[in-house]
């Protein structure tokens, strides 16, 4: 396990110095002057030559890579180009609105999907097998930022159960959790189709299993076959499509955060790019690609630790 997780971990490391490559070339070959956008028309010459020289685009292309390289491992990411503070404050002073938006979103996927996928896979054939099939495939086609609407105009306008807009009262957490119902279910809603779909895949493959037909011979109930025995083998790729999943509800958040007017790195990089506040756009799409291989690790290593056949296959 040990050696399993040094070669994930090595190349998790080489996924991101190839993302922070490729994402230093997007912004490089982004046309217009940085400086110029951060000043204005009515600036001076001399004013943007010194913000050029703060923010280090007057040495060659070779040395700005260098520079951003060896500031990304260590964790200096610059300077925000508006207020001076670095990026690495602003961006970490969002970031935990949206991990809790993806946490919402995770939980509403697999509250949802992991039952009806189990239900479709033990009444196969049935009409509940159809009616999971049919739901899947609609809330997959259904995109985030429509089921973001809907949700808002029903549930928080029409019925008005659930508040619109914000993050709930700071420190009060009963409210945050109030104001995270419905950003959340819209980012979760669309993975609940994929799992459900994934979990009866993989519940109808361990359902033929030799062990489950000796389990039932023995006279076990189908209650104790189905969720001891056979879930526990069949969730084993939801974790790998959750991590997968991971990187499209962080998009979804995006979203989600200008729906409900929410703080997050979705907003943050939506109000960044309108500004051409450059700094702020690398960082948080750096850190929020650090997280998404990080979490991909994590279920990587989960898969590693329940599942032997994964460790000496790789």
């Amino acid at each position: 396990m040990l050696s399993y997780f040094f070669k994930r971990l090595g190349l998790a490391a080489a996924i991101v110095s190839v993302a922070m490559f490729l994402l230093f070339c997007m912004i490089y070959l982004i046309p217009g002057d940085p400086a110029s956008v951060a000043l204005g028309p009515r600036a001076t010459e001399e004013m943007r030559a010194a913000l050029r020289e703060k923010m280090g685009l007057n040495q060659p292309v070779l040395v700005q890579f260098w520079n951003f390289y060896i500031g990304a491992w260590t964790g200096d990411l610059g300077d925000e180009v508006l207020s001076g503070r670095p990026v690495t404050t602003v961006v970490f002073e969002q970031l935990p609105y949206t991990l809790a938006l993806i946490v919402g979103g995770i939980t509403w996927s697999v509250a949802l999907g992991i039952p009806l996928g189990c239900w479709a896979a033990v009444s196969r054939g049935s009409w509940a097998d159809r009616i999971v099939g049919i739901l899947s495939v609609a809330v997959i086609a259904v995109p985030s930022f429509v089921i973001a609407i809907y949700a808002l105009l029903i549930f928080a306008v029409e019925l008005r159960w659930l508040p619109a807009i914000g993050a709930g009262e700071p420190g009060n957490l009963g409210d945050q959790l109030t104001h995270l119902v419905l950003p959340s279910l819209a980012v979760g809603l669309g993975w609940v189709g994929y799992i459900a779909r994934m979990v009866r895949a993989s519940m109808l493959e361990v359902l033929e299993a030799s062990h489950i037909r000796t389990a039932r011979a023995f006279g076990l109930p189908d209650r104790t076959i189905t969720y001891r025995y056979a879930l526990s083998i069949a969730i084993l790729p939801t974790v790998t499509l959750l991590g997968v999943g991971i990187g499209q509800m962080l998009s979804s958040a995006v979203f989600a955060e200008i729906v409900f007017a929410r703080p997050g790195v979705g907003k943050l990089v939506y109000d960044a790019i309108l500004t051409r506040n450059f700094p702020i756009v690398t960082g948080t799409v750096l850190i929020t690609t650090v997280l998404f291989v990080l979490l991909n690790l994590l279920a990587d290593l989960i898969i590693g630790a329940l599942d032997p056949r994964v460790r000496s296959s790789f």
